[in-house]
This record gives C-alpha cells, structure tokens and sequence, in this order.
C-alpha cells in the first residue's frame, strides 16, 4: 500500500510523533509512506512533503486574527500540495490535525471528494466539528451541537483579535467536512468518539484506536536524576506538557507547592524560561525536552505523575508514566480517565483541588511499590505502539479492499 498522512507538524509533539511512527511500522512492513506537514522542521521521517513555508504560516495567521478564518488560508500552497498528491497517487489518504495555520481545509476536501480515494481521519481534539476552537470543555460551551454563535472562546487558540465567524466556520466546515464518501473517523477516546456521534460528522464510521508509544523506550530506568536535582529522599509529584498554562492545570501545581512537606517536591517539565524564574520553593522547574530517553528517567524517578488537565483528549503523557511504573492521578477530563484501572493510579473530579492532595496522599501511603508492577503491565497490554498501529494497517486494508470491491 501506498499511504500519505498529512498533519501540522512531522515527529515534534505528540502527534507529529505518532504519524512518524505509523510511517516507521509502515516502511517496517514493506509499504510506502509520505508525511506531508505545514509547519517546523521535518523529524524522523525522509519521505516528507512540505506544505507551504513560512511566510504561508505566517499569512495564514494573519488570516486567523484579523478574519477569523483559520482553516480557510494557505490558498495557493493547499493547491500546489493538491498537485503534488495527484503524482504521489497514494492508496489511503490519512489526515490528522488539519488546524496549525497550513491548509485551506475547503479545497483540500473539494479535492477528496472529487478523487473518491478512502480516507481516514484521525482526530485528536475537537476542531472539525466546531465553529472555532479545538477544545471546549473548560467553557462548557456546547453550541458546537446545533450551530457555533457568540463564541465565548474566540480569544483562544486559534486566536481572533476582532472578528467572532464561528457561525460561518461552522457552517463552512460542515459543508466541506461532510459527504466524503470512503471517510473512516478514528478517535484515541471513547470520550472522543461519543461526542462525534452528536456532531454533524455523525454520519462517519469511527473507530476507537488508542495512542501508542515505544515501551522499549518508556520502561522503568535508573538514573541519576534524582541526585542530580538534590532529590534523594524526597517525594516527587511530576507534571509534563509540551506548554504549561491554565486548561493544563499549571496553578494547581502552584498551589499544591503551598501544601508541601518538607521530604516532598514537585517536578515540572515543559516550563518556559519565564515561568521557571517565578516558580515557588518546592518546584523544580525543567525546560522542554525532546529527548524521550530523558523524559524516560524524568517518569521512572517520580513517585506519582500528576495530570490536573482541564480539558484533554487522551494524553500520551498519562501512558508514558504508566509505561515507566509510575502511578497517574488525573482529573476526570475528556479521556484522560480512560488509561487507568485498579491500582494504576486514581480519578479526580475536575477542578477538586483537595481531592488531588487526598489522592497524592493516598499514593505516598501506599508507596509506588504498591502501584509500578500494574502500571507497567498496562501499559504493555494496551498501549504498546506497534499493536495500535497495526490496527491502523488492518484499517488501511479493509478501506483498500473496500474501494476494490473485494
């Protein structure tokens, strides 16, 4: 088989990482595969298709804020790809985050229709079915179900500075969205899922695939890190994000530090310069990394990881520290919830602040012992990359032989 992936980015964050590995398990398995991206440098993957530069990204938001547009820019360069797809001729056409300031959503679906190819189309948040953003939850907004007007989030990302046409987008992207005919819907969620069932994409087969990742990488390891932070006997609560704001529940860490003993410390990960500088006593603060072995250490050294998300789809965060022994405590947000049972970690109330100290005090009781065995085992049961991903290949083939009359 023959399959182009497109998304906003190739091999940087999570989902640039998973079309890369899906591309490895492809070429793996003696397919061809191209991902083509729209923005930063292309990582892990040879067989890469630029869509646009930079000055088209840059067009492309200035398109997002004065317009409210985003989705509907990067005109010319959506048409050059459109070219290039023709002459790559794939079997499948495989779609991830088509936000991210790169695609003109309109003509890229105008053509889609118009090849009849199959499709699969992964969503990893909640932008194809709404007016404006990519995530919902922590507004409680649900105009997305009959019509997005008045959007209380249009100063989220994608940013508008002035003009709110999340009535038009909606409508816009309904039209350009719906009437593909070999269109597959994946989820990482059965949260996910459910809420397309209520959308206007209602009409689409989804399928449930978790995200996997590299157990050969995220494992149980032993390192210095705790010695070279100042941190043996210490009680380490460990956060991780790509960007640390509110929706990713960075004040809750700020006030967790206020009720700290003194054998205990917090460890964030992903911070930025500016936020490490006014991180209280109690924080250690550590930039972003893309070194996943690092990140693997940073996991195993932890006594507990700690995902307060208020809004989130499936965090690839969640399986890593599982995959590393590790316990999860989350909000009960999107899917977060979905990765955990018994003795893997605990569930919290979104937004229960003494529900999250009662449950990292309940893990230290317990000790990490008590929970690393089952975690580990989780994760190797469940979110082992090249068992996910091979569910993908299985659903590239029946599209395949579907669209062959077999």
């Amino acid at each position: 088989m023959n399959i182009l992936q497109i998304n906003s980015v190739c091999g940087i964050g999570s989902t640039g990482r998973i079309a890369t590995d899906l591309h490895a398990i492809l070429l793996k398995y003696g397919h061809q595969s191209t991902v083509a991206f729209g923005r930063d440098e292309a990582r892990s993957c040879d067989q890469n298709i630029r869509i646009g530069g930079r000055v088209d990204n840059y067009l492309h938001v200035a398109c997002t804020r004065l317009f409210d547009a985003h989705g509907f820019g990067s005109a010319e360069a959506t048409q050059a790809f459109v070219t290039r797809i023709k002459a790559l001729n794939p079997d499948i056409i495989h779609l991830h985050n088509l936000h991210g300031y790169y695609l003109h959503v309109g003509f890229l679906f105008d053509y889609l229709k118009q090849v009849d190819k199959p499709v699969v189309w992964t969503l990893h948040d909640c932008w194809s079915f709404t007016g404006h953003c990519s995530h919902f939850d922590f507004n409680g907004c649900d105009r997305w179900r009959s019509g997005c007007y008045e959007c209380p989030l249009k100063s989220g990302y994608p940013k508008s500075l002035f003009l709110d046409r999340s009535m038009h987008n909606y409508r816009r992207k309904r039209d350009a969205f719906t009437g593909v005919k070999k269109l597959k819907i994946v989820t990482p969620s059965k949260w996910l899922a459910d809420l397309v069932k209520e959308s206007y994409l209602r009409d689409y087969p989804v399928s449930i695939i978790n995200n996997g990742i590299d157990l050969n990488v995220f494992k149980p390891k032993v390192s210095d890190f705790r010695s070279r932070y100042n941190l043996q006997g210490q009680f380490i609560s460990l956060g991780v994000a790509s960007i640390w704001g509110e929706r990713k529940g960075y004040q809750y860490f700020i006030d967790l530090a206020k009720q700290l003993r003194p054998d205990e410390k917090i460890v964030l990960v992903g911070v930025s310069e500016s936020q490490i500088k006014l991180l209280p006593d109690g924080i250690i603060g550590i930039a972003k990394t893309n070194s996943t072995a690092e990140l693997a250490e940073i996991y195993s050294a932890a006594d507990v990881f700690v995902n307060p998300t208020l809004e989130d789809n499936f965090p690839t965060t969640n399986l890593e520290a599982l995959a590393c022994g590790t316990p999860v405590i989350t909000f009960n947000t999107g899917g977060s919830p979905e990765c955990l049972e018994e003795r893997c970690g605990l569930v919290v109330d979104r937004g229960d602040f003494q529900g999250l100290v009662e449950a990292i005090g309940i893990v230290r009781s317990n000790g990490k012992e008590f929970y690393s065995a089952k975690c580990r085992q989780r994760a190797v049961d469940h979110f082992d990359k090249d068992v996910r991903f091979a569910e993908y290949i299985e659903l590239y083939k029946s599209a395949v032989e579907e669209n062959s009359g077999l």
